[in-house]
């Protein structure tokens, strides 16, 4: 499993390129406008190919890391897709968020080709992905995963086995829809602290010393206090697709998901003011500067 193919070197997938590099594995990449630059890359011997056909043709396992469903289909079963040149064996390991119904459906695609498939959607930010340091939320049958369990660990830290194939972006959309919820909550709540007059400082130690602590307090926090949103990559766009998702697989299993929904409603008003390219923590200058 040393010949791998990957699409989509982005923020995250740059990272994890460079460890599956640095571990010694033969790499090539899909050549795609919205790469991240990869001189780097090639100076380390990875190569390219300009279709998915023909990285799939050269390669025994083919990671993608693209921005959602639409992306991963299109990659897949497009005209020029890797289901055009995939061998048979050949592992398909999904690392983008995504629809659980349309990877379930992919992934049946896959295996009547006769390769294989995983989804292992991973957590963290581009800083732990340089690091080889991603968590992955993994679905998969059990022995797939532990064949693929070693080339994970070359750019994951925590491996989790959530389920079957689906399950990884099952868990994946809900602990998107925790953490980034979490990160509106604590902006709408910041914004309505700075038209009230609360210090910035007052309000983060008083939040951190109380019920208020946790991760997105620590990513908002350099922006609360000096202006610095990069504590926090992921734009406000990224957020509503996830937001989207969710709510969408909240509403096919006809769970509760009325809070989902408000979230997705405010990301959404952002977006439609053209602000879809901020970052999460420019929401709480976005609320803020909302009429009132």
């Amino acid at each position: 499993m040393t010949t791998l193919g990957m699409i989509g070197i982005g923020m995250m997938g740059h990272g994890i390129a460079s460890n599956l590099v640095k571990h010694g594995h033969t790499l090539s990449v899909l050549a795609h406008a919205g790469n991240q630059p990869i001189d780097d890359l090639v100076q380390h011997g990875v190569k390219t190919f300009n279709t998915p056909k023909d990285l799939a043709a050269h390669s025994d396992v083919v990671i993608l890391c693209v921005t959602g469903s639409p992306q991963v289909e299109a990659v897949l079963l497009g005209e020029d897709g890797v289901l055009k040149g995939l061998r048979p064996n050949t592992i398909v390991i999904d690392c983008s968020t995504a629809m659980p119904a349309s990877t379930e459906k992919i992934a049946q695609a896959v295996v009547a080709q006769g390769g294989l498939f995983m989804d292992a959607p991973m957590t963290r930010t581009p800083k732990e992905a340089a690091e080889g340091r991603l968590n992955l939320l993994v679905g998969a049958d059990a022995a797939l995963f532990e064949t693929c369990r070693p080339l994970l660990a070359c750019f994951a830290e925590n491996i989790v086995h959530v389920g079957p194939v689906g399950s990884g972006h099952r868990m994946k959309l809900l602990h998107n829809y925790v953490s980034l919820g979490s990160v509106a909550l604590l902006a709408e709540a910041a914004a309505c602290a700075q038209i009230g007059g609360v210090n910035p400082q007052t309000f983060v130690d008083v939040l951190a010393m109380g019920g208020g602590w946790g991760a997105p307090l620590e990513r908002l926090k350099p922006f609360l206090l000096n202006h610095d949103n990069t504590g926090l990559r992921f734009t406000i766009a990224n957020a509503l697709k996830d937001l989207t998702y969710y709510n969408d697989m909240a509403e096919h299993m006809q769970a509760e998901h009325a809070v989902a929904s408000a979230i997705q409603t405010t990301l959404k008003a952002a977006c439609d003011q053209h602000q879809g390219t901020l970052l999460m923590p420019d929401l709480v200058d976005v609320f803020a500067q909302r009429p009132h």
